[in-house]
Order: C-alpha cells, then structure tokens, then sequence
C-alpha cells in the first residue's frame, strides 16, 4: 500500500461519514460534488469532507483503492457507498437517511 492509499484509509477510518468531492459542501467545484453534498446536508448529519482539487494524490490514487472510477465518493463507517447517482438515488428513496442514521455520533 503506497502512503497516500495508507492516508485515505486513516480519513475512512477516523470519519464515520466521509466524502471525496471537488471543492467543499460550501463552495463545491462541480456540479455532481454539488449534487452529491447537499444530499447529505439535507439528512442533517455531520460529515467531513476531502476536497480532492486540493489533495492531487488523493485524487490520483482513490479510484484504485476504492476500485470506483469517480468523485464524488462517500464512504459511510468505512464502506464506500458511490457516487453522485447513488448518492441522490438513496436520498430520493429515504434510504440515504436511514444509513445515515444508523451511524453512531462521536462522542
């Protein structure tokens, strides 16, 4: 594992709700990331965020860790949920919510 793929393991392990994204949730960068970021803003739940225009080899090594081509990507207590598609399909249905909330708050 190269340092960078050890990098983004410790930001999935130490964040219970993670996305990789283009820009931030105030100021994202492309509209999918947009899309993507409000989604899970709407479910009311904290996450954090890595903006991967800032970070080059997140970017350029997070497609083969996580073995999915695009951004954003939201991980979700280590497991990577998808991206943009997913990302609104689940909040639309209720089920973005409901994974979301199963997730424990840090103390």
């Amino acid at each position: 594992m190269t340092e960078t793929q050890e990098q983004i393991a410790q930001q999935i392990a130490e964040h219970p709700i993670l996305i990789y994204m283009k820009g931030s949730p105030d100021q994202p960068r492309c509209g999918f990331s947009a899309q993507a970021s409000q989604a899970l803003m709407a479910c009311g739940k904290p996450f954090a965020y890595i903006d991967i225009l800032s970070n080059p080899d997140i970017r350029a090594e997070l497609p083969q860790y996580s073995e999915w081509p695009t951004f954003p990507q939201l991980f979700v207590q280590g497991e990577l949920v998808g991206g943009c598609d997913i990302i609104t399909e689940m909040y639309q249905t209720g089920e973005l919510q409901t994974l979301l909330n199963e997730v424990p708050l840090p103390e």
